[in-house]
């Protein structure tokens, strides 16, 4: 019985087995079945922490370096990179590999038992029209996974998990779309699913449509910190030179989870200083220079995703409100970057600047759909899965699509690591 499922997550990993004829997750950070797929690398202990440990002692200002959204690594020309860990340096594969290795062990001790087949979850693209990068993406995960002990690596697309674990609660035969969005991607699968299918060992006429893209959470972040913070640290603003902007290069990579680092580099340095000594807004140049100096940058990640958070919140609860709320305005510190600096958010900028993401995943279902050859009122359900189906423009944009469709509420992190286990349990039991 050493078979499991494993959904490694751009934001967050869970890992289930079977267990008296049941899937379930199993805790894998006290007695929670999530880990954050972060891990901190502590210079002074020379060690490793893992899932909310390692953003806690980050945050706690201990010298080391904090990763995360790792996943987004794969299928990219990143993963065969090296990165610089204090004294020496390692490649983003062995990155990968430390932490997935980490997920197995605290598993297998849960367990009680080694684990050695796998079923891996995957996004149906993990690179966006590029056929070659998206094999690379899965061949470099499956090595991985044998790597550290595997002997049997296979795969699924997530939200065909998603579906396996919503199909155990229907009691009559229905097609659904699955929307699984998570911190990476967006996934939309549309599956015939019923009480008389569950035990099927083929699923692929069932399978009507797949469809996906690469936009998640972590986008998110990155248009919300693009459009409310950058600006306060010199994003667009003008140079001496009439006509010219300060680059945009160093803000992308600021707002971007798996670039920060490369921003904490002498020559990145060098550079900034030039653009403050030609830029007609100092004053914002010498934040961002502070940011990079300081290495604050995950440090503003973390701020800008717990105010993706609150402005969510504030959406919801202005929503069921009443008309009036919708421009709240959500006061962050930053003092942190520069004694007294506060940046206002709103609920309307963040839909605003966030709008390309939402009409792509309103793309994605309507490909889905045309794909399966159905019209929108012949899908019976929405399944929502994924954490980033709690943000309410993304619940709009997938809703007002399919209006007349009953909506399901997965477990937003756990339906397809669950799925995935009971995938598992009919390839390898």
């Amino acid at each position: 019985m050493g078979y499991c499922g494993l959904d490694f997550g751009t934001s967050n990993s869970t890992l289930g087995v079977v267990e008296d004829g049941e899937a379930r997750l199993l805790p894998l950070e006290g007695e929670e079945t999530t880990l954050p797929s972060a891990l901190f690398f502590d210079f002074a202990a020379k060690r490793e922490e893992f899932g909310r440990a390692a953003i806690q002692i980050y945050a706690e200002g201990a010298d080391g370096r904090l990763m995360r959204s790792l996943k987004s690594v794969l299928g990219t020309d990143l993963i065969d990179m090296e990165t610089q860990l204090d004294r020496r340096r390692i490649r983003f594969r062995d990155v990968l590999k430390t932490l997935l290795t980490e997920i197995k062990r605290r598993a297998e001790e849960r367990a009680g038992r080694p684990l050695t087949q796998v079923v891996h979850g995957r996004p149906v693209h993990f690179v966006d029209g590029d056929d070659a990068a998206d094999r690379r993406a899965e061949t470099a995960l499956a090595e991985i996974a044998r790597d550290i002990g595997y002997t049997d690596v296979s795969f699924q697309f997530e939200p065909i998990a998603a579906a396996l674990d919503y199909e155990r609660q229907v009691n009559a035969e229905e097609i659904a779309l699955i929307a699984d969005i998570g911190g990476g991607t967006s996934d939309f699968s549309i599956v015939r699913i019923g009480p008389d299918r569950r035990e099927a060992a083929d699923r692929g006429q069932d399978i009507l449509a797949s469809t996906g893209v690469r936009i998640g959470g972590t986008d998110f972040d990155r248009l919300l910190s693009l459009h409310g913070v950058m600006p306060h640290l010199g994003y667009q603003s003008p140079m001496k030179r009439a006509g010219l902007l300060a680059p945009n290069s160093y803000f992308n990579d600021l707002a971007t989870w798996s670039k920060i680092n490369f921003l904490y580099a002498p020559k990145v340095m060098a550079e900034l200083r030039q653009v403050l000594r030609e830029s007609a807004k100092p004053d914002l140049i010498g934040r961002l220079i502070h940011v990079v100096e300081e290495h604050l940058g995950h440090r503003v990640a973390m701020t800008v995703e717990r105010t993706k958070i609150r402005l969510s919140a504030t959406a919801a609860q202005s929503a069921s409100s009443g008309p009036g709320g919708s421009d709240l305005v959500v006061d962050i510190p930053f003092d942190f970057i520069q004694r007294r600096l506060t940046i206002p958010f709103t609920v309307p900028g963040f839909a605003t600047a966030t709008t390309p993401l939402t009409d792509g995943i309103a793309g994605m279902i309507r490909k889905a759909l045309g794909d399966s050859g159905l019209t929108r009122d012949k899908i019976d359900a929405v399944f929502l899965t994924g954490g980033s189906t709690l943000l309410p423009n993304v619940r709009a944009s997938i809703l007002a699509e399919l209006p007349e469709a009953r909506v399901v509420e997965g477990d937003k992190f756990g339906s397809v690591g669950l799925g995935l286990t009971l995938e598992a349990h009919q390839r390898y039991r």
